[in-house]
C-alpha cells in the first residue's frame, strides 16, 4: 500500500519561498501520478501540480504556473514542491497526493483531491501580506 509522509510548510511573507517534501513508499509500478492539492479554509480543494513519473510530464493549475515546480530525488523516493513568489492567496493546507495513471490516459490536476487516490497528512502554508 502506498504511503505518503509530508514535511515542510510554515509561515512566510508575501514574495517568499518554501519547499514541501513528500516521502513516498509502497509503489508496485514505476509509473504513477504524484502531486499536490491544497485546501484553503472554507474553500473547495484545488489540485495545483502533478507529475507523470513515467513520462516526466507535468500539469499545473494556472494559479501556480510559473511559481511552483515539482521535482524528485534521484532515488525517486521523495518529491519536492518548490514554491516561490508566494502570495497571501496561497495560504492553505497542502496535501501530497498520488493516484494510478489512468489506462490509456495521463496525469492531470483534476485527478488530485481528498476523494481520490492516497494523500499525505497535510502541512499548513501561511503567507502574510
Amino acid at each position: 500500500q502506498v504511503h505518503l509522509v509530508e514535511s515542510g510548510g510554515g509561515s512566510v511573507q508575501a514574495g517568499g519561498s518554501l519547499v514541501l517534501s513528500c516521502s513516498a513508499s509502497g509503489y508496485k509500478t514505476p509509473r504513477y501520478c504524484l502531486g499536490w492539492f491544497r485546501q484553503a479554509a472554507g474553500k473547495d480543494p484545488e489540485g495545483i501540480i502533478v507529475v507523470d513519473t513515467g513520462r516526466g510530464s507535468t500539469d499545473y493549475a494556472n494559479s501556480v504556473r510559473g511559481r511552483f515546480t515539482i521535482s524528485r530525488d534521484e532515488a525517486r523516493t521523495t518529491a519536492y514542491l518548490s514554491m516561490r513568489n508566494l502570495k497571501p492567496e496561497d495560504t492553505a493546507m497542502y496535501y501530497c497526493s498520488t493516484y494510478p495513471v489512468p489506462i490509456g490516459g495521463y496525469c492531470a490536476i483534476e485527478g488530485l483531491g481528498p476523494d481520490f487516490g492516497v494523500r499525505g497528512q497535510g502541512t499548513q502554508v501561511t503567507v502574510s501580506s
